[in-house]
């Protein structure tokens, strides 16, 4: 289990907080595949996401609602035995997109960290989805992401680096609260 963060507008957030269920993400550049996102353990970057939307127009006030989230069966991309099966979940994909004569989707964007995971989104859609038809579905998918600028010069660490969890059973989500975020 783990205490996880979820960027919002305020009136989501107020709903969430009385009893409204979450809704998946199925955003074609969402870097985990389909879900509910969180950052685990991260209620300040959950909210430089949000404040980062109302920016861009995609919400109007800001908000951050925190969660108890149960992994359950978790697709733990922190574990070299779930990156291991990646090379295999692109290739499954990569035949699949042949075979319809489709093209790959690319991740891009005007960063390093191509921020429209689009590439990625499709792997990992496509990989869980074929593994819940096998009978092995899993929950929540969980990566580290090194994100933004380095920290200093010459550093490998990173000012927006984060743990991301993507919830896809909502029933992993077992209760949420307000969090008292410090400037």
């Amino acid at each position: 289990m783990v205490v996880a963060y979820h960027g919002c507008d305020v009136a989501v957030a107020e709903q969430l907080l009385q009893g409204e269920k979450f809704r998946k993400s199925r955003n074609d550049y969402d870097w985990l595949g389909e879900g509910v996102y969180f950052w685990e353990y991260g209620a300040a970057r959950a909210l430089e996401f949000a404040r980062d939307q109302a920016r861009r127009g995609k919400l109007s006030r800001p908000a951050v609602v925190g969660a108890l989230v149960q992994l359950g069966r978790c697709f733990d991309l922190m574990d070299t035995r779930f990156t291991s099966e990646l090379d295999d979940a692109f290739r499954l994909l990569k035949a699949s997109r042949d075979e319809a004569g489709e093209p790959l989707p690319v991740n891009e964007g005007k960063t390093p960290d191509r921020l429209l995971r689009r590439r990625d989104c499709a792997v990992l859609n496509y990989y869980l989805r074929w593994l819940q038809e096998i009978g092995a579905p899993y929950d929540t998918v969980r990566c580290g992401f090194v994100e933004g600028p380095p920290v200093y010069e010459g550093s490998g660490i990173h000012c927006q680096s984060h743990v991301q969890i993507a919830v896809r059973d909502l029933t992993c989500i077992l209760g949420v609260f307000r969090p008292t975020l410090h400037p």
